[in-house]
């Protein structure tokens, strides 16, 4: 027996994901969709085409859609679905994911939350309440109506924004934010992480804007979502995006380099290949590698660097889940994706940086200059940004010290070169 879901895109028909009595998945593009000249192709790794695609080529895509990790056995288990089920996952939870997509029973369409009444914004005790729940129902699976999915193994909460206030969409409804509490086992990663974006985007880069976010005296990032827009009249569309790993169809399973994930040469090949303006993104890509090691996040793997679709366009999506995670020690330092086959910046040397410039296609001497540039402004900047963030319901002095450290790397980083 087949069983069937029908993917749309903002209204259109896609195509049609169909999984066989053994779980095995085949994706076929709809007939009309092909028709369309200007239509665009689901992913890098799934270009248009009439014949469908098998289990092996679309299931990078499909799966990498999902939570992964502990959140995927939480869900997994609130639904009493099995983990290694995908298509039935994807039935449960693919009314909202990232991108523009939506996955629904063959036979259904997507609901008109128009006509479900308006949003109601959350009392401090309902989202607390709603925040202790995720560790055992990960995006409220099978609550509310609500149908969402986000891959990542960090627990995290689609939500919109009421007034300021955080409510939770009616069914069909776009999200426009998520909402990341700490991670328990780890201290300050909330002022560790609105750090890291703030200073990103304090250094000139592309950064999704993340706001500190307080829940009943509980501290928490809020993060725009860079793959909604909002209209001038209010309305949210969803604009397309895949990670790298769905682009160049690797399973989120083998998403760092060591287990067969991408490196940094595929990652600049992939950017060239697929991007519209491949000079600009390329530098964007760069700057996104060199920011990586001087916050000392060693978890960069392939699926924190994502394409956009926008206007038409592929571009490089924001910045997103920057950490440093060499704050914590019971984390590998070793970066997830190696430059110039270093795993540390302590094992950096003079020339390193002229190896990782040739394997990205990229001119030595301008990498080196763009290096101590961006290290000279982590040095000047750091501190402020620490600043601004003070007050804002944060522990300013674990942000202070997320200064401190980055500060300490900005110097040996630009020494490196």
């Amino acid at each position: 027996m087949t069983r069937a879901l029908t993917v749309w895109w903002e209204g259109a028909v896609v195509g049609s994901l169909a999984a066989d009595r053994h779980g095995a998945m085949r994706f076929a593009y709809d007939a009309g969709w092909l028709a369309d000249a200007a239509a665009p192709a689901l992913s890098a790794s799934l270009p248009r085409r009439p014949e469908p695609y098998p289990p092996r080529q679309c299931r990078p895509f499909f799966e990498g859609l999902l939570p992964e990790g502990a959140q995927r056995d939480a869900v997994a288990s609130a639904l009493r679905v099995s983990r290694a089920n995908e298509f039935k996952l994807l039935e449960r939870l693919g009314g909202e994911v990232a991108g523009a997509l939506a996955l629904y029973p063959e036979g259904e369409t997507p609901p008109r939350f128009e006509t479900q009444g308006p949003a109601v914004a959350l009392t401090d005790a309902e989202l607390a309440a709603l925040l202790a729940s995720l560790d055992t129902r990960p995006f409220l699976a099978g609550t509310r109506g609500l149908r969402m999915s986000l891959a990542g193994a960090q627990s995290k909460l689609p939500v919109i924004l009421i007034d300021g206030r955080i409510g939770m969409p009616a069914p069909g409804q776009p999200t426009t934010h998520i909402l990341k509490p700490p991670i328990a086992r780890f201290p300050a990663t909330t002022e560790n992480e609105a750090f890291a974006m703030r200073l990103a985007a304090g250094l000139g880069l592309d950064a999704a804007p993340a706001e500190p976010y307080v829940a009943s005296g509980r501290p928490c990032l809020l993060v725009t979502r860079y793959d909604r827009e909002r209209e001038t009249d209010g309305a949210v569309h969803r604009l397309h995006q895949e990670d790298f790993c769905q682009a160049l169809g690797i399973v989120a399973d083998r998403k760092y380099a060591a287990d067969g994930g991408p490196g940094f040469r595929q990652c600049f090949e992939l950017v060239r290949r697929a991007c519209s303006r491949p000079a600009v993104e390329v530098l964007k890509l760069l700057d996104a590698a060199i920011v990586q090691v001087l916050l000392g996040n060693a978890d960069a793997h392939g699926k924190n660097y994502s394409l956009l679709h926008r206007d038409g366009r592929i571009e490089l999506a924001p910045l997103y889940d920057l950490l440093s995670t060499v704050a914590y020690p019971d984390l590998s330092p070793r970066f997830a994706m190696r430059l110039a086959r270093r795993a540390t910046l302590e094992e950096m040397r003079r020339g390193d940086w002229d190896r990782f410039a040739r394997s990205a296609g990229l001119g030595p001497p301008f990498v080196r200059r763009r290096v101590r540039e961006l290290a000279d402004l982590a040095t000047a900047r750091a501190t402020a940004v620490a600043k601004g963030l003070a007050g804002s319901g944060l522990d300013d002095d674990a942000l202070a010290h997320c200064a401190e450290r980055v500060t300490d790397r900005a110097r040996r980083l630009a020494r490196a070169v």
